[in-house]
């Protein structure tokens, strides 16, 4: 035997390991885990199509949403692995693909109608791209767990109820604050932006939603208190990432309460970000002086800041939680650009999800949810004097509040696949009361495993 391994040259070594790695795996206890093993902890599939009427439009800039209607479709592709290393240390790595385009470019509204679409989606690669890759490492407080599942970045095993947690990365904001169990998910549930979490709420990331942090968790009890700090990017809407992350960064705080996983959850987040933006004021005092349209980014500095609030509940009603309420409400100061989520300094939204169980269909789920988006005075001006965002631009503005309405219908058809049908209503498309209201129709299929 120790011939024939000599025999294979470099690669010996790897055989040999590979060898007794399994044979310890077939000898050990079947409850012990398999560390530095990795498992495939779920895998997507998403197409969404969308279908936009005509609008009314008496003028349109830029970055208008388009009057003459629009039909568009995206697909995302996604596989997403764990690790168990230690007992409380585990790695994940998620790989995403994106293909298609939002409506109208995914520009034009505050509330983009597409949850998986990916602003700039057409500029960018469409090959595969690491979506995250980060580390959790968990001190258990207590004695007392909860039997956790396999599902995307969640490895299945016993989790302390209190523990005190660490998470650094590549990762997504969104996947630790903010989070509804009734509106939180483009794939399953509402697909309008303004629905997934708080537009108001300009969290850290690149232009695919992913951003370089760290987070801190303590669960004791019925709370848990999160403290997160995030790169920004090098500019709105940026595929970089700014760096060093004491140069430009996001930091989050945020305090939930829940007794039970089924029971009524609230939480409270506070945000500050610092990065290279521009002041709305400053710009169009510029623009004055030089009589030519505002441009924000001109006006870009390190060291700006924009800082705000969010909140929000879920009330779980009926059926295991399945049936339930949900609110978020948030806000910003709204004098520095919207850099990297959307186009909103004031955003509140409010609905709920019926389970199908009360149609013989449980795995079903019935959603309605209406949405309302503002913008901070400085923000207004800006716009209507003719001035861009990263989002928005109709070369003019008669402000309103952005309002979205939205219905959805998820039916589980099989274990592994859901379809849903989707409207939404949009009164002032971009705040702007002179264009719209503007109607989408969806549909979406998505196959997971």
């Amino acid at each position: 035997m120790a011939a024939a391994f000599r025999s294979r040259g470099r690669w010996s070594g790897v055989y040999f390991v590979v060898l007794t790695s399994l044979a310890s795996m077939s000898t050990a206890h079947a409850d012990d885990p398999a560390y530095f093993v990795p498992q495939l902890l779920g895998a997507q599939y998403t197409m969404i199509e969308q279908w936009q009427d005509s609008i009314h439009s008496p003028y349109s800039g830029p970055k208008s949403l388009e009057a003459q209607g629009n039909h568009e479709r995206t697909h995302t592709f996604g596989a997403y692995f764990g690790m168990p290393m230690t007992e409380r240390l585990a790695a994940f790595f998620d790989v995403e693909m994106f293909r298609g385009e939002g409506v109208g470019g995914s520009r034009g509204l505050a509330g983009l109608t597409n949850g998986d679409a990916i602003r700039g989606g057409g500029t960018l690669s469409r090959y595969a791209y690491t979506a995250r890759a980060f580390l959790t490492y968990d001190i258990p407080l207590g004695d007392a767990t909860t039997k956790m599942k396999r599902k995307m970045d969640q490895l299945p095993g016993d989790q302390a109820n209190d523990r005190l947690g660490f998470k650094f990365g590549l990762l997504g904001v969104n996947d630790d604050f903010d989070q509804s169990r009734y509106a939180n998910s483009g794939r399953t549930q509402f697909m309008n932006w303004s629905l997934l979490n708080s537009p108001a709420w300009d969290y850290a990331a690149d232009t695919r939603g992913y951003t370089v942090g760290g987070l801190i968790t303590y669960a004791m009890g019925p709370w848990t208190w999160r403290y997160g700090v995030y790169q920004m990017p090098s500019k709105a809407n940026g595929s970089r990432l700014e760096g060093p992350i004491n140069r430009a960064n996001e930091q989050d705080a945020q305090a939930t309460w829940q007794q039970t996983p089924d029971s009524t959850a609230i939480w409270l987040l506070a945000y500050r970000n610092r990065a290279n933006m521009g002041v709305y004021d400053d710009a169009l005092r510029m623009a004055e002086l030089t009589h030519t349209p505002p441009d924000i980014q001109a006006d870009d500095r390190d060291g700006r800041h924009k800082y705000g609030v969010a909140f929000g509940t879920d009330i779980p009603l009926a059926d295991n939680g399945d049936t339930g309420l949900f609110a978020r409400g948030a806000w910003n100061d709204g004098h520095t650009e919207s850099f990297a989520f959307t186009e909103a300094d004031r955003s509140g939204s409010m609905g709920g999800q019926l389970s199908g169980s009360h149609w013989s269909r449980p795995d079903d789920g019935l959603g309605v949810a209406l949405a309302v988006n503002g913008l901070s005075q400085p923000h207004r001006e800006y716009l209507a004097e003719g001035g861009s965002g990263f989002i928005l631009g109709d070369g003019a503005l008669n402000y309103g509040t952005e309002q979205i309405d939205e219905a959805y219908y998820a039916a589980k058809v099989a274990p592994f696949a859901t379809v849903s049908a989707d409207f939404q209503l949009i009164h002032n498309p971009g705040y702007n009361r002179d264009r719209g209201p503007a109607r989408f129709l969806g549909m979406r299929i998505h196959l997971e495993y």
